[in-house]
């Protein structure tokens, strides 16, 4: 975390010595203007919550200081939310979002042909919370580790088409060889959660380490919910013990899928504006979303509310989302395979 607020620190100083970007001319447009951040959910989740604490900080340090009304436009794993900013929202800069952390997997390997949008045609302001995606089962599972998930069938709950919520757990199955059973259709990582304690579920095979520190941080905090791995760059310091899926004895084909699942982790709570937009535009966003996660303001509402806020810049960003989406076919096509749940593997929500 500090790591983090030192680097974006350094890269606000950097901007503000190069000067101002075209300030005026931004500000003239953004004056009284109503700008909307669409979010892929419904309300509730960390989702929700990082998006709407970002719109009620970032409008004062955009020129013109706009205001930024949230807006809920759930579907599709986030697909519906993503094809509307990259295809029909206006492209001038009054959008922002948070994608789905999936999407640039799914649009990698072409999993969904809902998904119209080329993300990297999309503006990239930064990511709020790089953090490792947790495979956990709630405290009554008789799955206690990683390990009793590849000898028992293991209840796992997801959302649909277009999330990690199905394609890591199925990931597990095809390269670690655990027996989740990927129960599908749930709203949202809320539905699951509530699942979860009411006995219906044993598990839930995505959210971030900071999702639950944002949204449910009890969960973690009273052993409520037991982690059984982590997934991305580097372990999370508050879960030693917890394996970490670099650190876990693979094949030699399989270690290079590995390694890309870990990257499309990092892209974590990602937040852009549309394509299109004018470049002095999209710097000013970027310097607004840099200034906003420093502001005093930010840090202490973000506190208050147990929001894990690990930023990452715009250009970071960009080059793994570019990264992922332009590996090699012969990875892309093997992670393909390996996201693919079997069909014996899934599960309809019960009516």
């Amino acid at each position: 975390m500090k790591k983090s607020i030192t680097t974006l620190a350094a890269s606000v100083a950097l901007i503000a010595i190069a000067g101002p970007v075209a300030a005026d001319t931004v500000a003239s447009f953004y004056a009284g203007k109503q700008m909307r951040f669409i979010i892929r959910t419904p309300p509730g989740g960390d989702y929700d919550q990082l998006s709407r604490l970002l719109a009620r900080h970032i409008g004062r340090h955009i020129p013109g200081q706009p205001n930024v009304t949230p807006q809920n436009m759930p579907g599709g794993g986030g697909i519906i939310a993503a094809n509307y900013v990259g295809q029909i929202a206006p492209q001038d800069g009054t959008i922002l979002t948070m994608v789905s952390q999936g999407l640039p997997v799914d649009q990698a390997l072409g999993l969904n042909p809902s998904l119209k949008v080329d993300l990297r045609k999309f503006n990239w302001l930064g990511n709020m919370a790089n953090s490792n995606q947790l495979l956990a089962v709630w405290h009554t599972s008789p799955t206690k580790t990683l390990e009793d998930a590849k000898t028992r069938v293991t209840t796992i709950g997801s959302t649909g088409a277009g999330s990690m919520s199905v394609q890591l757990p199925a990931f597990y199955n095809n390269i670690l060889g655990t027996k989740l059973a990927i129960v599908v259709g749930y709203p949202n990582g809320q539905h699951v959660d509530l699942a979860m304690e009411r006995g219906e579920l044993e598990g839930r095979g995505t959210n971030t380490y900071a999702g639950y520190m944002t949204s449910k941080p009890h969960y973690l905090k009273e052993k409520l919910l037991r982690p059984l791995l982590q997934v991305g760059i580097e372990a999370e310091e508050d879960l030693p013990g917890v394996p970490l899926l670099k650190d876990l004895q693979l094949s030699e084909a399989d270690r290079p899928v590995a390694d890309y699942m870990s990257k499309a982790v990092s892209v974590g709570r990602p937040v852009a504006t549309t394509p299109g937009v004018p470049a002095d535009r999209v710097a000013a966003l970027r310097k607004a979303f840099d200034l906003a996660l420093l502001d005093p303001e930010f840090k202490n509402e973000a506190a208050k509310s147990n929001a894990e806020i690990r930023p990452m810049s715009a250009d970071v960003l960009t080059r793994i989302v570019t990264e992922l989406i332009d590996a090699p076919e012969t990875v892309r096509s093997r992670v393909k395979m390996a996201l693919e749940p079997k069909a014996e593997d899934q599960r309809k929500l019960p009516k």
